[in-house]
């Protein structure tokens, strides 16, 4: 790692301009694989984005055309920014569109401390140099410029960072969570977020974080019931009626993740954008090719510093072009249903780490939490390949 760089992360914040990003030695949509050996357009998560500027420079004719694009058209016309006690309209919100931005989760103190915890991060992230001259080692299966906290993890989950464990109960977001789930017997799966660094000029693709099978089992059923939903069955077989089945699809996500906010979300540094009523589609989203200009352009331009985005992890969603100075950073924590989760899944949460909590978050944690003395694999490692993740994770065994 060259003096320059080291210099360029010494100061990197996540809610100021930085001089972090805008390497043109990373070609437009090239990725590595699991040992950083590079290739352009890879099928799957990493596809490229074909309508992208060509140089991945902040002076390039194209990134300035696509700069003033975004500053006249992106953003949600009429974006719905609820206050965290409009419980009631969050929850409709939330269910009728698969998401719902809520303002002022954090305060002060827990904002600084969050933006502290995704700097910290994020600096080992990219403390791994490139190859051939690049800044910055690319994740692996992502596009340049784009990572996620969670997959970088040797562990998958940023659930042993204190930062990231104080977050998952708070008295702005708990409520909402209880009113989701129709219960407070929900999960904490795990904790992560992603961001992007200025000059991460591609889009990506629309894509869902899980596929539903749609089971309605008893639990969900239970949950169903919770929430107020009557079970109507079809008078000629004895069945759950379709439309019944389609509430309950749209109202039981298995999986609903709050994303944090770190700075403003501007037309410039690469919001997330989410196509709304997608949560319970059976169908693919568009590929990059196909996608249609106003989901490309369905942006959360407007939500602010502190607040939070409340995504059902099924819905269409995707980042978009990072053409300024500032790091775009999205914390979160992954919350379960009830009947979405149990005692195989993976202990990712230090036992020390879980004694800090709350009662509720302990609770939360009850089958993410290892045994007292044993320190999870790979919790602490940092890496943008998978190769380097399994390296230390398979040194802890």
């Amino acid at each position: 790692m060259t003096t320059s760089i080291i210099d360029e992360l010494k100061t990197m914040t996540v809610y100021r301009e930085t001089s972090v990003g805008w390497d043109e030695r990373s070609l437009t949509n090239e990725t590595v694989n699991e040992d950083g050996d590079y290739f352009i357009d890879r099928p799957g998560f990493a596809a490229g984005d074909p309508r992208s500027p060509k140089r991945r420079n902040y002076e390039d004719p194209e990134v300035k055309d696509l700069r003033d694009y975004l500053q006249e058209h992106t953003g949600i016309k009429g974006l719905e920014i609820c206050s965290p006690d409009e419980i009631d309209r969050a929850r409709r919100i939330f269910f009728r569109d698969g998401f719902v931005v809520v303002r002022d989760l954090l305060d002060s103190e827990q904002l600084e401390r969050f933006r502290e915890g995704c700097a910290r991060v994020l600096k080992e992230i990219l403390s791994v140099p490139g190859k051939a001259g690049r800044k910055y080692m690319t994740e692996t299966n992502r596009l340049p410029h784009r990572y996620s906290y969670g997959t970088s993890s040797a562990s998958r989950q940023l659930l042993h960072d204190s930062v990231w464990a104080s977050m998952i109960d708070l008295p702005t977001t708990t409520p909402l969570l209880k009113a989701i789930f129709g219960s407070s017997d929900y999960l904490v799966g795990g904790a992560g977020g992603d961001l992007c660094l200025p000059g991460a000029i591609e889009y990506q693709r629309l894509h869902s974080d899980l596929a539903d099978s749609l089971k309605l089992t008893e639990g969900r059923l239970a949950q169903a019931e919770a929430l107020g939903i009557e079970l109507r069955k079809d008078e000629d077989t004895g069945e759950l009626d379709l439309p019944t089945r389609r509430l309950i699809a749209e109202h039981t996500p298995p999986v609903v993740t709050i994303n944090f906010v770190m700075s403003d979300l501007t037309w410039e540094n690469g919001p997330i954008r989410q196509i709304p009523g997608t949560h319970a589609s059976q169908q693919n989203p568009p590929t990059p090719k196909e996608e249609p200009e106003w989901m490309r352009l369905s942006t959360l331009v407007g939500a602010s510093a502190g607040a939070g985005v409340f995504r059902d992890n099924r819905a269409w969603h995707g980042a978009t072009p990072n053409v300024g100075h500032e790091v775009r950073a999205l914390p979160n924590v992954e919350y379960l249903a009830p009947w979405s989760g149990g005692p195989d899944m993976a202990k990712t949460m230090p036992h020390e780490v879980w004694e800090t909590l709350s009662a509720h978050a302990q609770h939360l944690c009850r089958h993410v939490k290892a045994e007292p003395g044993v320190w999870p694999a790979g919790a602490g490692v940092m890496h943008p390949l998978a190769a380097g993740r399994a390296r230390a994770k398979q040194s802890a065994k």
